[in-house]
């Protein structure tokens, strides 16, 4: 049975035996905070028992590393709605040790673009476009400079407004011990 089946055969019996009651919330958060944090599966539970959030507590982006990478990108816009349309008053960049974009070598990554059948003609297109994808795919080497750096570019944005604290912190993976970088107070 393919993964989408096992799904949608799940979520048939989900939906039919009221479990989605348990997890019934509004759509502004509790705890009027947006989190950015890292895709990691080691963080899917781990990071709310650890910060101690619920469901409906916080808003919560998640990308690869938990990088603020354009001021006008789309996790800065989620940033930005969830302070203006949903009543976040903080914001908090969670990095984590062992991060899979720490260190990440884009030559590999376009290795391996290529190996999964990708032709050069559409690599090539998105580098004549003027994308760099050496410098897109690009991670960090220290969580700590990267959460310090989305912070600071989160903190510069033009529209955010002045009274809107940012924090930074880095979680371990293993033990979720959290390790502050930057208190936004």
């Amino acid at each position: 049975m393919a993964l989408l089946d096992q799904i949608l055969e799940h979520n048939e019996t989900f939906v039919e035996s009221k479990e989605y009651e348990k997890y019934r919330t509004t759509n502004l958060p509790n705890k009027r905070m947006v989190i950015v944090t890292c895709m990691d599966t080691r963080l899917t539970e781990l990071l709310p028992k650890a910060m101690n959030f619920k469901n409906g507590d916080v808003k919560l982006v998640k990308n690869a590393g938990a990088i603020v990478t354009h001021p006008f990108g789309s996790v800065m816009r989620s940033i930005l709605v969830a302070v203006y349309e949903l009543n976040a008053d903080e914001v908090c960049i969670v990095g984590h040790h062992d991060c899979g974009m720490s260190n990440i070598n884009s030559k590999e990554i376009l290795k391996k673009v290529v190996d999964r059948g990708v032709s050069q003609d559409k690599i090539d297109t998105i580098k004549n476009s003027g994308l760099d994808l050496n410098k897109w795919f690009y991670g960090f080497e220290s969580v700590e400079e990267s959460v310090k750096h989305s912070v600071n570019m989160v903190n510069n944005h033009p529209l955010l407004p002045a009274n809107v604290p940012v924090h930074g912190l880095v979680i371990d993976p293993g033990t979720g011990k959290l390790d502050v970088v930057v208190n936004g107070y």
